[in-house]
């Protein structure tokens, strides 16, 4: 163990993911199983092992009272850290559609409290990531932002750092760039075609493509986008797991 990779010891891995589509490359990278609905208040767990590490995953929904919800559920199942895996919209026009972010802090913004993830292994940290439920698309709050040290805004991290930090138990956080935050394409009537667990409602996404059919061409590219995005989170996050299990 080193001052960098503190979890080298860690048997049991709990893995949170806010949308069915970050979820699904977790389970896929890492042979999970589907074990059935966690409880009356919870959703469903997957399980697997890699080596001696148990990993336990279970998916958040949006939002933050979601995730922490979900959060407590899953410290129940006696994990020891938990990764939270998924997309961010970039605050940060550096970065690139697709990008790993590991985050220096987080900071929810309706309290301003900050959290500080574990870092595994060589990962080299830099930045803040942002979380609320407000959707931000004011191109100069963002840019306000991002001259405090803001790289990218999600909707859950904070609140499962809240969670962790409170009960004494580790975190990490495995991002990654699926659009960019204030672009104009991502706004309030878009985000309602979304539901809780992150799939498009069938039904309102037809009226919307058939009303705005300017948009089609970029819905697309924002899902293309989303899903580099979430296999180079997935990929990061089971990374860490095989590597606390060569330990």
């Amino acid at each position: 163990m080193t001052a960098s990779d503190p979890l080298a010891p860690v048997r049991h891995v709990g893995i949170l993911a806010p949308m069915r589509a970050e979820l699904d490359p977790v389970v896929r990278r890492l042979a999970l199983t589907d074990q059935g609905p966690a409880d009356r208040n919870a959703g469903r767990i997957y399980s697997g092992n890699a080596g001696p590490v148990t990993i336990t995953a279970m998916l958040t929904e949006i939002g933050m009272a979601n995730a922490a919800h979900a959060a407590t559920a899953i410290l129940e199942h006696g994990v020891e850290t938990v990764f939270v895996v998924g997309i961010a919209g970039s605050v940060d026009r550096g970065l690139g559609m697709g990008e790993l972010i590991v985050p220096e802090r987080v900071v929810e913004r309706a309290t301003g409290r900050e959290h500080r993830p574990t870092l595994i292994g060589d990962a080299r940290s830099s930045g803040t990531l942002s979380c609320g439920d407000d959707l931000i698309t004011d191109v100069g709050v963002l840019d306000g932002m991002f001259a405090k040290g803001v790289i990218a805004v999600d909707m859950e991290t904070a609140a499962i750092a809240a969670v962790c930090e409170d009960a004494g138990r580790p975190w990490s956080v495995f991002r990654a760039i699926s659009d960019y935050a204030g672009s104009g394409f991502l706004d309030e009537a878009l985000l309602a075609l979304i539901r809780s667990d992150g799939t498009m409602d069938p039904e309102l996404t037809a009226s919307y493509m058939a009303e705005h059919p300017e948009r089609v061409e970029a819905l697309m590219q924002f899902g293309q986008d989303a899903e580099r995005a979430t296999e180079a989170a997935a990929e990061a996050a089971a990374a860490a797991v095989h590597a606390l299990a060569s330990r």
